[in-house]
């Protein structure tokens, strides 16, 4: 499929979406322009609140657990959502303030003309997504992808995973089927066989595992990692000051929320994936014995650089246009996740 068609095909869902939300709140672009510049306040004004991403409650859970101080502001609502395309049609609508996704929704947001920054980074070391088959499949390495139909999104974490994956095994765009999908379609095109492989993130290879390992499917372990787990927030709600400090204050909780869960996986696994995601504790051991120590770095570079790489490896596809994405951060809020955590945790 050609790259311009395809990424029509992709988005057209989404930007008619768009249209609907723009038609309804009038011209949103200039109450994006020009980033914010002026210092955050060091206290939250009253009356404040935000809307914010917690997808399948992960967040509240976590604060909840770690019993971390009440924020100083109000959660207007903990949005249950998580997908990129997802997240930046929430955004658009305003409908939400603050979303955690990795780092290509910021890019795919950026390509559409929507004004949006990060203002927090945790950096991943380990592998958290891997490539499962359809049943039946005789796939057993990247190498093998080669002619096969690849579930791709373009605008979610798996998609510049299953790039990234295609590039280290020397595989051009033109020698796969890439399948425009969103990450919720993937278990669905698998067990249907409209794609013979799709990106999983790690909690939920065991499930399908559980339901078709025995009928050929497997998993196909790279790695290949997907570097940046992040916050970030539309200019228009970074713009505004009170919403501003909040986010600030709200860094912090999040990045205590990672630490705590880290440090505590026994209780992470019977509270979180046992009796809200109905795992066995056997599976919930299998996925937090592959999480990722959290690392919120004190510099931005290395973030930078790596978004920066991610950017021209979906413009040499021709899913987007290059542009610097040094611009995508806010960099009034580098250093406040690093404050919040102790050394081993920076580094």
């Amino acid at each position: 499929m050609h790259r311009r068609v395809f990424l029509s095909s992709l988005l057209g869902a989404s930007a008619a979406a768009v249209g609907l939300s723009g038609c309804a709140k009038g011209d949103t672009a200039a109450d994006t322009r020009g980033a914010a510049t002026k210092p955050l306040a060091d206290k939250v004004p009253a009356g404040t609140s935000l809307k914010i991403a917690s997808y399948l409650g992960q967040q509240q859970l976590q604060f909840r657990l770690a019993k971390l101080p009440k924020l100083p502001f109000t959660v207007a609502g903990w949005v249950n959502i998580g997908a990129g395309p997802d997240v930046i049609n929430a955004f658009r609508a305003g409908s939400l303030d603050l979303s955690n996704n990795a780092g290509i929704p910021p890019i795919q947001a950026h390509y559409q003309g929507f004004d949006a920054k990060i203002v927090a980074i945790d950096l991943t070391r380990k592998p958290n997504y891997l490539f499962a088959t359809k049943p039946g499949s005789d796939i057993h390495t990247v190498d093998d992808f080669k002619g096969k139909r690849l579930a791709f999104s373009q605008g979610q974490a798996q998609g510049v995973v299953l790039l990234r994956a295609l590039k280290k095994a020397g595989l051009a765009y033109d020698e796969v089927k890439l399948v425009p999908l969103t990450s919720n379609q993937f278990f669905t095109a698998l067990q249907s066989g409209q794609v013979d492989v799709a990106p999983l993130a790690i909690n939920q290879a065991p499930a399908y595992l559980k339901q078709y390992a025995a009928k050929g499917a497997r998993t196909v372990s790279t790695d290949v990692v997907d570097l940046l787990n992040l916050l970030w927030a539309p200019q228009s709600v970074l713009n505004d000051p009170a919403k501003a400090a909040a986010i600030a204050a709200y860094i912090p909780q999040w990045a205590k929320g990672l630490v705590w869960q880290y440090e505590h996986p026994d209780a992470w696994n019977e509270e979180f994936y046992v009796k809200t995601q109905n795992l066995t504790l056997e599976q919930a051991k299998s996925i937090t014995a592959l999480a990722n120590k959290p690392l919120f770095p004190t510099s931005w570079d290395e973030a930078i650089k790596w978004e920066q790489e991610t950017a021209d490896l979906l413009a040499e596809g021709g899913f987007v246009k290059k542009f610097d994405v040094s611009t995508l951060f806010d960099h009034r809020f580098e250093s406040i996740a690093a404050k919040a955590v102790p050394e081993e945790y920076r580094k």
